[in-house]
Parts: C-alpha cells; sequence; structure tokens
C-alpha cells in the first residue's frame, strides 16, 4: 500500500493497493487468485486490471473465472431485496474497472477505421448472436464482465524501451524512454487523478483512513473464517466500531462543555438544566457526524442512557457543591453565636429572645449572600433542625417567660418547621417535574435529529439507486444496440424491479 495526499483534490489521500500478479505458479491454487481479486475489488474504488497483451478469449475466460466467483462476495439483501438480481447489490459498490494492456502492439482499428481503446474494450465485449452451446460460451463471460462493471475504461501501453532498457528501467531517465509510451502513461494517470472516487460503500458510507484498516481486518478475519457475507459484515463491523467511538466522543464533548461552561453551584436546577439541553443538542450531533448504520438505534439510545446518567451526575454534583460551600458558610456565621452559647451568654431572664435576635441577624446575612446555590435553603433548615435541643433548651431556661409563652413558642417553632417541610416538598416536586420535562424535551431533540439524519440517508440510499439504475441503463442500451432484445428486456425487468423496491421505512427510538 502507497499513500500520498491526492495531486488534485485538496484534503483527500490517494491509495495505490498492489496485490501480487495472478496464475502464480509457485501458489498453483486458483483460490489464492480468488481471494486476491475479492480482496482487491472490496477495497478499491478503482479496480486497475492489468494484463499482457490484447484482449482475447483467454484473458476474458481468466477474468471471467474470478468475477464469476461471486459467491465469494455476498452482499447481503434485505427481504425487498431478494428477487432482484445480485449484481444489482453488486454494482452499488463494486469500483469502475479499468482494464491495461501492457506491450500492446496491435493497431486499434476495424475496417480500417480508428478506434479508441474503449471502443476496443466495448468491441472484446460485444455478445454474439446464437443459441447454440459454442454461442453461450462465448457470450457467457462477456455478460457477466458487463453486468458486474457497467463503468469500464480501458487504456493501452506500448512496450516502453527495447530488450535492453526493460531490464534497467528504474534507472533509466523519462526521456529516454519510448515518446508514445511516456504519452499513454500520463494519459492514464490523469485519468485516475481526475475521475477516481472516494472508495463508498453501500449506503453512501465514505471510506476514510481508519475506517479503511478496519475493513481490510474485516474481510481478511470473514476469509479465515470463511464468513462470506463481505460487504454486509464489514459495513456492520465497522459500524460497531465507529458507532461506538461516535457515542464516546460525543460524551467527551458533552463533558468538556459541562466543565467549561458551568459555573458550580448554580443558583437553580433550570440554569443548570438549561446548559444541560444545549451541550445534549451538540453532543447528539456530534455523534450524528460520525455514527452512520445504527442498526435499531442502538447507539442512539446508549447515548442517551449515558446523557441522562451525565446530567445526573451533573445534578448531583452540582448539589453537592452547593451543599458543601453553605454548610461552610454556616459554620463561619454561625460558630461565634455557638461559642457565646457555650460561654452561658443566653442563658440568663431574656436569654432566648436576644438568642432568637441574634439568629435572625445571622440568618439575614447568610440570605444576603450570592452564590450559595439551589441549596441554601435546605441547608439552613438543616441546619437549624440540627441546633433544635440547643433552642429548646434556652427556652426551657428562660425565667422571665411563662409558662403559656413558652408553649406559645413551641407551637411557632413547629408550625414554621412544618412550612418549612412543605417547601421542601413543593420544591423536591418541582424538581421531579424539571427533570421530567427535560427528559421529554431530550427525547424530542434525538427524535428530531434522527428524523434528519434518516432523511438524508434516504436521500443518500435514493441517489444511490439512480446511480446503479443509470449504469443497468446504460447496459440495457448497449444490449439493445447490438441486437440482443431478449438480454435487454431481462436487464429492464430488472432495472423496474429496483425502482420498485419500497423506500427504507423510518424507525422509532424509544
Amino acid at each position: 500500500m502507497w499513500c500520498m495526499p491526492h495531486p488534485q483534490k485538496p484534503e483527500h489521500t490517494l491509495v495505490l493497493l498492489d496485490t501480487e500478479g495472478l496464475k502464480d505458479m509457485q501458489k498453483g491454487d486458483n483460490q489464492n487468485d480468488c481471494w486476491i481479486f475479492a480482496l482487491a475489488v472490496l477495497l478499491s474504488s478503482t479496480f486497475i486490471y492489468n494484463s499482457i497483451g490484447t484482449i482475447n478469449q483467454q484473458a476474458l475466460d481468466q477474468l471471467h473465472y474470478l468475477t464469476e466467483q461471486t459467491d465469494l462476495i455476498k452482499s447481503k439483501s434485505s427481504p425487498q431485496q431478494s428477487d432482484v438480481d445480485n449484481s444489482a447489490n453488486f454494482v452499488g459498490f463494486f469500483p469502475v474497472f479499468v482494464w491495461t494492456l501492457r506491450d500492446f502492439s496491435l493497431d486499434l482499428e476495424i475496417n480500417g477505421i480508428s478506434i479508441t481503446p474503449d471502443e476496443y474494450l466495448e468491441t472484446s465485449l460485444a455478445l454474439r448472436k446464437g443459441t447454440d452451446e459454442n454461442t453461450k460460451k462465448f457470450n457467457m463471460p462477456r455478460l457477466c464482465i458487463r453486468k458486474l462493471f457497467p463503468k469500464r475504461k480501458c487504456f493501452i501501453f506500448d512496450r516502453p524501451g527495447d530488450r535492453r532498457q526493460l531490464s534497467k528501467l528504474e534507472s533509466i531517465q523519462e526521456d529516454q524512454l519510448n515518446k508514445e509510451f511516456v504519452e499513454q502513461v500520463a494519459e492514464f494517470t490523469s485519468y485516475i487523478f481526475s475521475y477516481s472516487d472516494v472508495k463508498t460503500l453501500s449506503g453512501g458510507i465514505r471510506v476514510n483512513g481508519p475506517r479503511l484498516k478496519s475493513l481490510v481486518q474485516t474481510y481478511v478475519s470473514a476469509i479465515c473464517s470463511r464468513d462470506l457475507a463481505f460487504e454486509e459484515s464489514a459495513v456492520l463491523t465497522l459500524a460497531q466500531i465507529k458507532n461506538s467511538a461516535a457515542v464516546q466522543k460525543a460524551i467527551a464533548y458533552y463533558e468538556e462543555q459541562m466543565n467549561q461552561k458551568i459555573h458550580m453551584p448554580t443558583e437553580t436546577l433550570q440554569e443548570l438544566l438549561d446548559m444541560h439541553r444545549t451541550f445534549e443538542r451538540e453532543a447528539i450531533e456530534v455523534f450524528m457526524k460520525n455514527s452512520f448504520k445504527d442498526v435499531d438505534q442502538q447507539f442512539q439510545e446508549e447515548l442517551g442512557a449515558q446523557l441522562e446518567a451525565k446530567r445526573d451526575a451533573f445534578v448531583k454534583k452540582n448539589m453537592d457543591m452547593s451543599s458543601a460551600h453553605c454548610s461552610d458558610l454556616l459554620e463561619g456565621l454561625f460558630g461565634h453565636l455557638e461559642e457565646e452559647v457555650k460561654q452561658g451568654t443566653f442563658y440568663k431572664p431574656g436569654g432566648y429572645y436576644l438568642f432568637l435576635q441574634r439568629k435572625q441577624e445571622l440568618k439575614k446575612k447568610y440570605i444576603q449572600i450570592a452564590g450559595k446555590g439551589l441549596q441554601a435553603e435546605v441547608m439552613l433548615r438543616k441546619y437549624f433542625e440540627s441546633k433544635e435541643d440547643l433552642a429548646d433548651t434556652l427556652l426551657k431556661m428562660d425565667q422571665s417567660l411563662t409558662e403559656k409563652e413558652k408553649q406559645i413558642e413551641v407551637e411557632r417553632i413547629k408550625a414554621e418547621a412544618a412550612e418549612a417541610a412543605n417547601r421542601a416538598l413543593a420544591e423536591m416536586q418541582k424538581k421531579h417535574e424539571l427533570l421530567m420535562e427535560q427528559k421529554e424535551q431530550s427525547y424530542q431533540e434525538h427524535m428530531k435529529q434522527l428524523t434528519e439524519k434518516m432523511e438524508q440517508e434516504r436521500k443518500e440510499l435514493m441517489a444511490e439507486q439512480q446511480r446503479i439504475i443509470s449504469l443497468k441503463l446504460q447496459e440495457q442500451e448497449r444490449l439493445l444496440k447490438e441486437g440482443f432484445q431478449n438480454e435487454s428486456l431481462q436487464l429492464r425487468q430488472e432495472i423496474e424491479k429496483i425502482k420498485n423496491m419500497p423506500p427504507p421505512s423510518p424507525c422509532s427510538i424509544l
């Protein structure tokens, strides 16, 4: 494998995959050739078939043998596609076929009229009329190649130099080579640079470096295990790897944004949930951008569950930070008051109300301090509850109060506590409602982005289907022009079946 920045397309990489030659005498195994052919076809966007000399029956038979082994390359179809010729599935991800003929010595002409290399290829693939066995054998490899590679190209190359030069080609300067050969190479490379597309899998999945690595590993593993659903297996394996990574990437983005943008503790839960909603939406966008073929929305559901867990963790962290901060403030503010109690300052007639006065003054100061967070009232109530015994002792020991006055004060304290408990209950209910509302918003956001992505994928699949139909229509027109009505009609029927295939149906995420 040789990689280089694409000379004409910015931010693209040109990858050359070179295989060992076919018909290796040392291997002595045609199966080895089939695997090489399968890998080359599956991995490339432009498949260059390099042979020596002219296109003859032997060359076509050899290529036919390889293409005939399409049972090695199975593209698992949906039930709706079961009655469609399997070549329709192959065309969707098979590469452009380029036949290069080295050391070509024929004059390119028919009946004295010059023809192009492409016309030479099409002439070589032309069918014969007839129904006898010899005609069937003649047509079979040509039909197979035409059906699997409807988009094809041909280049011819003269010998690059004389016999003495051929043994030291690597050290010879370009201007010493056969001029026609140099021009032919320039034309060939110009075509490859200009017209070789990005490798795309079925469903419009564009292959990049990491995906190419996964494809190679998956295909080789499939060969070794004889799991022959190559393309489907590769896409699903690739989807598993990339969708799992997409979930982690989205979660990492969410955590980074929440940690950077939220200043805890927040004054209200709503403030935190508003931030969560923003970054959740953006995290879902990150996932959608980096995921594909998420069957049954398995990974999107996982993302939703992880985002909800992360949200709950941030809510808890926010409350814990507020609680800790408020606890420190209360200890600082009320610490001196507790010292006075220990020193007996309030153990005297009128001491209880003096204690309450000081307590209210400190409470007012506490309320006025900003940045306490949403646990401010809860922590104040808990602090006062923890000092109830102290206040009760001062009330009982205050000799300036009558028993009736003390009883009234006890009732007032009970009423105040009940009111605080009701407020706490109402706050808990409000928190629950906010979280439920946010959960519904989260669901709607997932559905919105899923619907948008599915619509985009539907358009891409329809475009892919149209591309397949267009290529098959071109082949059907060629057959019709050549006078092969039956073959043309069969291809037309296949095209109609592809057209009538139902579009991808939408799915719901629960």
